[in-house]
């Protein structure tokens, strides 16, 4: 976290990865505008909150009314996840998230999904928790080699990856089909939605199918990590069967 003007603007002028900026709603003046103006040019979300939140983000710390969020790790784009894949000679496989807010939760996906093999995580602006240093810690050092992306509209960028010729699969535990029915050895997109309330009703709707993961015990949900976890390796077993296959 940066706090006070000064500190923000030079983060602002030189390359510093960015999550979110937060500003007293009753600041003005030449120097706000300029923060404003560079956060738009970068495509930084700014959030306006009243003093008393502030001074509760800073913990005592000065502020002069503006807090930044600076993530851990430069953010990739959609293009460098792809061309990843592609130069890979692999069929893309990348995570969505809808709206994880736990740190802790986001970092253990993010260790899982580049053991796994996935190409990259997309993660939405707004209702997410960035690249934190908690997220980094529970990583135990994966994000260093997972690409992550920020984008404005998760909706919008299920459109363009399905023109980009990719699957996208909703994870939800009560859809019909299990993920041991389906055919995953596809370029795909995998959506996991939040920790309580899973995945918005508009993202169902733009998902080409959905899957659940059977589930014959007592327990009717899991950690969404391990969620996440369980569907990785079952395309990569997947993967590594047609390969095996092919090869023979």
């Amino acid at each position: 976290m940066l706090y006070g003007l000064n500190p923000v603007l030079e983060a602002l002028r030189g390359n510093r990865p960015f999550d979110r900026i937060c500003l007293c709603r009753d600041r003005r003046g030449g120097s706000i505008k300029e923060v404003l103006g560079l956060a738009r040019a970068k495509g930084i979300e700014v959030r306006f909150s009243t003093r008393e939140i502030i001074d509760n983000i800073a913990h005592g710390v000065a502020h002069q009314g503006v807090v930044a969020f600076v993530a851990a790790k430069q953010y990739s784009t959609l293009e460098d996840v792809l061309g990843i894949a592609k130069g890979k000679g692999e069929n893309p496989f990348l995570i969505l998230l809808d709206g994880i807010e736990d740190p802790r939760n986001l970092g253990a996906l993010i260790r899982v999904a580049e053991a796994g093999g996935v190409h990259g995580i997309v993660l939405p602006e707004r209702h997410s928790v960035g690249l934190t240093a908690t997220v980094a810690k529970t990583s135990a050092g994966a994000l260093d080699f997972m690409p992550v992306v920020k984008v404005k509209n998760l909706r919008h960028t299920i459109d363009s990856l399905k023109k980009s010729g990719l699957w996208v699969i909703g994870a939800d535990n009560k859809a019909k089909k299990s993920l041991f029915d389906l055919d995953l050895d596809l370029p795909i997109a995998l959506v996991i939605g939040s920790e309580g309330m899973g995945l918005r009703k508009g993202i169902v709707e733009s998902c080409d199918f959905l899957l659940s993961i059977p589930m014959p015990g007592k327990t009717t949900s899991l950690n969404v990590s391990v969620s996440a976890g369980v569907i990785i390796y079952e395309v990569l077993r997947q993967k590594l069967s047609n390969k095996k296959r092919i090869t023979n």
